[in-house]
């Protein structure tokens, strides 16, 4: 069986990568060396060995590199969104329990580096500004998977309503400590409990 042959990314794609990971990862020494306060977009580029107007290609200010992986998460709800064959839900119950993969998904994703996923909330925790943008950043997570359900051909209402739902499971997990480790099967823990309101079944 001849395996698929994938086409290399064009050198000029392949350099830019590379310098948005070098800005990432210059960032995170320099944020964890300094703090967030002490380091300037300038500290950055000079790091990550590039000019500044490449910074601002990738990013619009230092506060962006911290979110720098979110773009990684909307594209898996688009990918789900993608996914034939799967009818529109008929209820509220029904569109969380078509979000419960996709969060579960998200959660697994954020969480394979235990170690950077704990240093990124420290970061976040010890500035109010960069809370403010979690939480601007959540609510948009929030959004796209609300328009997964809309683009299935479930009521925007339903659809509203379930993503929130799904965005209060995972600040459960997160009350709940926070852990890496254990952030998926809390989260899912809470779809669980959420599923079964109204049905007289109790833990």
């Amino acid at each position: 069986m001849l395996a698929v042959m994938t086409s290399p990314l064009p050198l000029v794609e392949r350099k830019r990568r590379q310098a948005r990971q070098r800005i990432i990862e210059a960032a995170r020494e320099l944020f964890l060396a300094r703090g967030f306060d002490q380091v300037s977009v300038g500290d950055i580029a000079e790091r990550a060995e590039v000019g500044r107007t490449t910074f601002f290609r990738h990013f619009g200010d230092k506060q962006e590199v911290v979110f720098a992986n979110e773009q990684e998460l909307l594209d898996t709800i688009a990918a789900a969104g993608r996914a034939g064959g799967i009818p529109a839900a008929r209820s509220a119950t029904e569109a969380v329990e078509q979000l419960r993969p996709v969060l579960l998904a998200l959660c697994a994703q954020a969480t394979a580096d235990p170690e950077a996923y704990t240093r990124h909330f420290e970061l976040i925790d010890q500035h109010p500004e960069l809370r403010d943008r979690d939480a601007m950043k959540v609510q948009q997570i929030g959004g796209r998977l609300s328009e997964l359900l809309v683009d299935r051909g479930c009521d925007q209402a339903t659809a509203v309503l379930a993503g929130q739902i799904a965005l209060a499971c995972f600040q459960t997990a997160k009350q709940l400590g926070n852990d890496p480790r254990t952030l998926t099967g809390d989260t899912a823990a809470a779809l669980d409990r959420v599923l079964t309101l109204g049905t007289g079944t109790t833990d």
